[in-house]
């Protein structure tokens, strides 16, 4: 089998330097791949879809059904070559990870309580007021710890800067119910199976921890003061896209999987229906929207949640995770100020930078997207999944045309974004080796520290130019490793532990 430099026509940033050289964290892997037959790499991965399938690793793909009217069920591509990162790009990743996500979590306290960051004109009230996601039921609630979302996904990619170079920057954060962890976890798993022989050559930090991290985190956040308090997850049910990943990571958690059905509220405590009689809930995490939680509240016509939850909630004797109204903080019309928000109240300079956004919110954004449309990312504020968005390059001209017509229709619902030349990795297709562009979702786990598994779930593009990495638009998953080599890992930030008083005492940066 080829090398990988002697395949490669562009200039993937995630394999070669800036001049050509391949990169020392990939040349193990190179001269490896370089010594298997050429029909080894098809034949894994036939093995691989085959265990995948066995296990039931798929997920649902919405509006799609197939002959009998049944949801239709994917699994999702697994590439079997590996994102590599060396130790020291990913301990500064780390690094601006703790910092973006406490500051998040800081910003949606204080929105649900004394809003010092709009008061002082940093964000704007009407940007806050006028979302969505923000939950007035929340105001004035205190959660455990001043923690909000426990789990955060946040979407990294790499792509040129000034100088040329590749440089991380921050694409999306995913704070409601982010997904693709369990992906995460059975990729490593798969890869370990097929090649054990690359872990024995290579040191991989390891992941499968995650669910140790997350139960830990869980339990951190219970109201209750047992030693072993009561965790499950909430799932909406077998027929949700991710369903997959909610009996994943209950199983892996040893911990209860139920439906809005098996919980009830009695005497403002929640209890979930067990063969043995009722057994109090302390730590929920939801897998479900804030809109089908509480039907007492929220959307009356939803069979998802349980009635009376946000009561209990509100007073303390349960914890959802993540907390409701959490999706306040990521939505895409709030992204352009997180790193106001870092300065705000960290008093730091972001580690992590945000891609350059235009808010169509604002008369010169506005005409400067209608202008460019044909050059630009332009992304609806509450899209999700690759739906929603416009990639102007790849856009005929009628969808820029009834895009313009969308975005002149309801400006602040829409942000635009350059088109990045994102990074691309060596990725098994069809054709063989060759360059798909790929981003990064680590998951961020906030409870007495902040802290995470090194790497994450690394998304490809599979279709050939493509920049769309969501699975429900054709896109997979591939193994990420953090190379060992002894660099210290970021040190665990304290969480959301400090008083008000401090929050106040911070200033805003010019």
């Amino acid at each position: 089998m080829q090398k990988f430099d002697e395949m490669y026509t562009q200039l993937p940033y995630e394999f070669f330097t800036h001049g050509k050289q391949i990169r020392d964290h990939y040349k193990i892997y190179d001269e490896w791949l370089a010594r298997q037959p050429g029909d080894m790499m098809a034949k894994r991965r036939e093995e691989a879809e085959m265990i995948f399938r066995r296990v039931g690793i798929t997920f649902a793909v919405y509006g799609e059904k197939d002959e009998e009217g049944a949801g239709t069920e994917r699994l999702i591509p697994f590439d079997l070559i590996p994102r590599i990162i060396p130790a020291h790009e990913w301990a500064s990743m780390e690094r601006g990870l703790v910092q973006r996500v406490t500051a998040l979590n800081r910003f949606i306290h204080d929105v649900y309580h004394d809003q010092e960051i709009i008061k002082a004109g940093v964000v704007p009230r009407e940007q806050i007021e006028n979302n969505a996601q923000f939950r007035p039921e929340m105001m004035g609630v205190d959660v455990p710890n001043n923690i909000y979302s426990h789990i955060s996904g946040i979407d990294i990619v790499r792509a040129p800067n000034a100088q040329g170079e590749g440089e991380y920057y921050v694409l999306e954060d995913n704070l409601r119910v982010p997904s693709g962890v369990s992906y995460m976890l059975e990729d490593r798993k798969m890869m370990m199976r097929l090649f054990p022989e690359l872990f024995n050559a290579h040191r991989v930090a390891p992941i499968a921890h995650y669910p140790d991290l997350l139960l830990e985190t869980l339990r951190a956040s219970s109201p209750a003061t047992t030693a072993e308090p009561t965790v499950v997850v909430l799932t909406p049910g077998m027929h949700n896209s991710a369903y997959f990943e909610h009996a994943f990571l209950a199983q892996q958690m040893g911990v209860e999987l139920v439906e809005g059905q098996d919980l009830f509220v009695k005497d403002n405590f929640v209890y979930m229906r067990t063969t043995r009689g009722p057994k109090r809930v302390d730590v929920i995490y939801r897998r479900v929207d804030d809109d089908f939680l509480d039907p007492s509240v929220f959307r009356p016509t939803s069979t998802l949640g349980c009635a009376g939850l946000l009561e209990v909630y509100r007073a303390g004797h349960v914890t959802i995770c993540n907390a409701v109204g959490t999706g306040v903080a990521d939505d895409k019309s709030i992204y352009p100020y997180v790193p106001k928000m870092i300065e705000f109240y960290l008093g730091e300079k972001p580690i992590l930078n945000n891609v350059p956004t235009y808010m169509c919110r604002n008369k010169d954004d506005l005409a400067y997207t209608l202008a460019n449309m044909k050059d630009l990312v332009v992304k609806e504020v509450h899209g999700a999944g690759g739906y929603g968005m416009l990639v102007g390059p790849a856009a005929t001209k009628a969808e820029i045309a009834d895009f313009c017509k969308a975005v002149q229709a309801n400006p602040s619902g829409y942000i635009a974004q350059p088109t990045l030349s994102l990074s691309s990795c060596p990725t098994f297709v069809e054709s063989g080796i060759a360059p798909r562009h790929i981003d990064l979702r680590p998951y961020v786990l906030s409870g007495k520290t902040v802290e995470m598994v090194p790497g994450g779930l690394t998304r490809v593009a599979l279709k050939e130019g493509s920049l769309v990495v969501n699975s429900s638009q054709g896109g997979g998953t591939k193994d990420t490793w953090i190379l060992e080599n002894g660099v210290e890992p970021a040190k665990p930030m304290p969480s959301q532990t400090q008083t008000q008083s401090q929050t106040k005492s911070q200033t805003p940066s010019s």
